[in-house]
């Protein structure tokens, strides 16, 4: 705990707010790639003691956030069916699908229950050999270990009746979209310090050389946020295109071997379409061929699903750093936390979430 009392040191992140102003010149356009970095911004009041040349862009890595809506209507499909019970994540309950959201399910009798741990799935799986036990398998490099790890325990403990349903994205591909993009704003990136301790940082001085934008490995806390950007704006002021590990209590170069050799036993790269930004070659991971019987889209043939997405919500404009949340018409009005068009609002780690919790909607709609 003193450690990170020290990282969230008043006159320290102070004196770095101070030094950002003394040091920028020039308009400078950063994106956060992680919804914890946004939420972490806001919720310390961080975005208004920035110099006003720094505008703050909100990335898509926010999980729960870019899950398909197909794959949604699939986790429906599935904990709409009597014999399963479907475990998931709190934040994907009321993430909406096409019609209806996990929440709605279980309210109506479905058996879905909030786990902490896809472990935690399968002794739920060892406990009712009776029932079809489905975990939800999103998000980042960060949980692709823990979701790896159940498949290779459950097949450890011969168990028949577990499978998951994968929605596993990685950052780089999702960078390469983002800054191959014509309406590209962004002109530098705070990496996603947790992604980086899995996965280490090598994938990322490639793409910082080929697109001429530097980047900074930050974590969460407000001294990391702002020496995160004090690394970025120093490069743009002196047109460096670098990357640099400002998160070096938790992440390596190389990323942790171990964890990353589970991955590539149990995952193979695919293409993945993201919600609200379509598909990006290579920026998932699926099951290999090998551990089909733990591949609940094939177990329960859920393959024919069509979708139909909000006309209102632009949660895609703002995943890609083109929009803010109080420019969509629908924020803090059709759109709140109770009843959301999108998952940007619903997640955690959602960027409009963040917003109309952080934020005055009523002030923000005025401006």
């Amino acid at each position: 705990m003193k450690i990170l009392e020290s990282f969230r040191d008043k006159e320290l992140v102070k004196k770095g707010i101070d030094d950002l102003h003394r040091l920028i010149k020039h308009d400078w356009v950063i994106m956060e790639i992680c919804g914890g970095q946004t939420h972490a911004f806001l919720h310390y009041g961080l975005d208004d003691m920035l110099p006003k040349q720094i505008e703050l862009v909100h990335g898509p890595g926010c999980p729960v956030c870019v899950t398909p809506l197909e794959l949604i209507d699939k986790a429906l499909a599935i904990a709409s069916q009597p014999n399963v019970i479907f475990t998931s994540f709190g934040d994907m309950l009321r993430v909406p699908g096409s019609n209806t959201d996990l929440f709605s399910v279980r309210a109506s009798g479905g058996h879905v229950k909030i786990v902490y741990s896809p472990l935690d799935a399968v002794k739920i799986a060892q406990e009712n050999p009776d029932k079809e036990v489905v975990f939800f398998a999103i998000g980042f490099e960060t949980t692709a270990p823990n979701n790896v790890m159940s498949v290779l325990q459950a097949k450890a403990l011969g168990l028949k009746n577990f499978s998951i349903l994968v929605s596993q994205v990685r950052v780089p591909p999702a960078m390469h979209a983002i800054l191959g993009s014509p309406q590209n704003r962004v002109q530098g990136f705070l990496a996603a310090g947790h992604v980086c301790a899995v996965m280490g940082y090598s994938e990322y001085p490639a793409i910082a050389a080929k697109y001429g934008v530097p980047m900074a490995v930050t974590g969460f806390e407000p001294l990391d946020l702002v020496n995160g950007l004090l690394i970025l704006v120093q490069q743009l002021e002196q047109g460096k295109t670098n990357v640099e590990n400002a998160y070096t209590r938790v992440v390596t170069y190389e990323g942790n071997k171990a964890a990353q050799a589970m991955i590539d036993l149990v995952y193979q790269p695919m293409d993945m379409k993201w919600r609200g930004i379509g598909m990006i070659s290579a920026s998932g991971w699926g099951l290999r061929p090998e551990f089909d019987a733990f591949n609940a889209e094939k177990k329960f043939n859920v393959g024919d699903i069509h979708t139909h997405e909000s006309e209102v919500c632009i949660a895609g404009q703002i995943l890609q750093g083109l929009k803010k949340p109080n420019e969509c018409p629908a924020f803090g009005t059709l759109c709140t936390p109770q009843n959301p068009l999108g998952a940007t609002m619903v997640s955690s780690e959602g960027a409009c979430a963040a917003y109309y919790r952080y934020k005055s909607h009523s002030q923000e709609g005025e401006e």
